[in-house]
C-alpha cells in the first residue's frame, strides 16, 4: 500500500509481480466494482511467462484530473517512466484520460481497453453524478449490480460474477461513490492528444454493460487500433475467459519485445514462442477480415 498524495487517506493498493528489472510494466486498472485482485488470472499467467505486471486499486478521487495527478505521482514513486495500461470499463476510461493528461511528456506507451468507453455521457447519469456521495452504500451497490448479467450463464461466467459481487461487497461507501462519480461525471476523451499511442480494443460479442453505440464510438475514435474480439465473456472476460484475454495481451505486447519498452524479461522470450504468437496473430487478423 502506497500513499503519494499529501492526503494520508488516499492509499493506493497494488500487486507488483514479475521481474523488477523491467522498467515498462503492464499496469491493470479495475472497473467500478473491482479491486486489484480481480486480475489475479493475468498476474499468475503473465508473470509465469516473464512479464512484469502491476494490478492497482485506486483511492478515493472525485474528479479525473485529481485521479491523473495521483496516478502520475504513483508512477514517479515507483520510478516508472513509461508504462502499458490495461483498463477495464472505468479503468479503461481513466487510462485514456491519463494518456491525454500526460500527452506533452508521455507516460503511456500503449493501451489495452477492455469493454471500455470514451465518453461518460453514454450512461445518461451525468446529472446524478454529483449526488452519488450522498447515497448510502447499499444503494450504490444496487446501481452497480444493475449492470451485471442475469439469466442462465456458463459456470465460468457465473463464478466470475460471484467473484465480482464479493469484491463489490468489500468496497466502502466513499470508494463506490467516488468511482461512480468518475464513471458518470461529464467528460470525454480527446483523441488527437493520444493518436500516436498503440491501442488494442478488447470487447465481447455477448451481453455486457456497454451499448453497441459505445463500442462503435471507440472504433471510430481509434481507427488504427487492433481489435481483440471475444465471442463471449460478459462484463468480466479477464476472469471468465482469461486464457483468451491473456493471449491477446501477449499479442499486444509483442510489438515492444526487444525494445526498451518491453514488458517481458528478454531472456524469457523464445523464438518458438514468438513464432506461435505471430501465427495466432495472423490467424486472428484473417478472421477479422472475413
Amino acid at each position: 500500500q502506497i500513499i503519494v498524495d499529501d492526503d494520508d487517506s488516499k492509499v493506493w493498493s497494488l500487486y507488483d509481480a514479475g521481474p523488477r528489472s523491467i522498467r515498462c510494466p503492464l499496469i491493470f486498472l479495475p472497473p467500478v466494482s473491482g479491486t486489484a485482485d480481480v486480475f489475479f488470472q493475468q498476474i499468475l499467467a503473465l508473470t509465469g511467462w516473464g512479464y512484469r505486471v502491476i494490478a492497482l486499486q485506486y483511492p478515493v478521487y472525485w474528479d479525473h484530473l485529481e485521479f491523473c495527478d495521483g496516478f502520475r505521482k504513483l508512477l514517479d514513486h515507483l520510478q516508472l517512466d513509461k508504462v502499458h495500461l490495461f483498463g477495464a470499463s472505468l479503468g479503461g476510461f481513466l487510462a485514456q484520460k491519463f494518456a491525454e493528461y500526460t500527452h506533452k511528456s508521455p507516460r503511456v506507451q500503449s493501451l489495452i481497453l477492455c469493454n471500455s468507453f470514451s465518453d461518460t455521457s453514454i450512461f445518461n447519469q451525468t446529472w446524478t453524478a454529483n449526488s452519488f456521495w450522498l447515497m448510502p452504500a447499499f444503494m450504490l451497490k444496487k446501481i452497480v449490480l444493475g449492470n451485471f448479467a442475469s439469466g442462465p450463464l456458463d459456470p465460468e461466467m457465473a463464478d466470475g460474477i460471484d467473484f465480482m459481487v464479493d469484491r463489490l461487497e468489500s468496497l466502502g461507501q466513499s470508494e463506490l461513490a467516488s468511482r461512480l462519480t468518475l464513471n458518470c461525471q461529464n467528460s470525454y476523451v480527446e483523441p488527437h492528444k493520444i493518436r500516436d499511442i498503440p491501442v488494442t480494443i478488447m470487447d465481447v460479442f455477448d451481453q455486457s454493460a456497454l451499448s453497441t453505440e459505445a463500442k462503435e464510438e471507440m472504433y471510430k475514435l481509434y481507427p488504427n487500433a487492433r481489435r481483440a474480439h471475444l465471442k463471449t465473456g460478459g462484463n468480466f472476460p479477464y476472469l471468465c475467459r482469461s486464457a483468451e484475454v491473456n493471449l491477446y495481451i501477449q499479442i499486444h505486447l509483442l510489438q515492444f519485445h526487444g525494445t526498451r519498452y518491453a514488458a517481458i524479461d528478454p531472456s524469457m522470450v523464445s523464438a518458438e514462442e514468438l513464432e506461435v504468437q505471430k501465427i495466432s496473430l495472423h490467424t486472428s487478423n484473417e478472421q477479422d477480415e472475413q
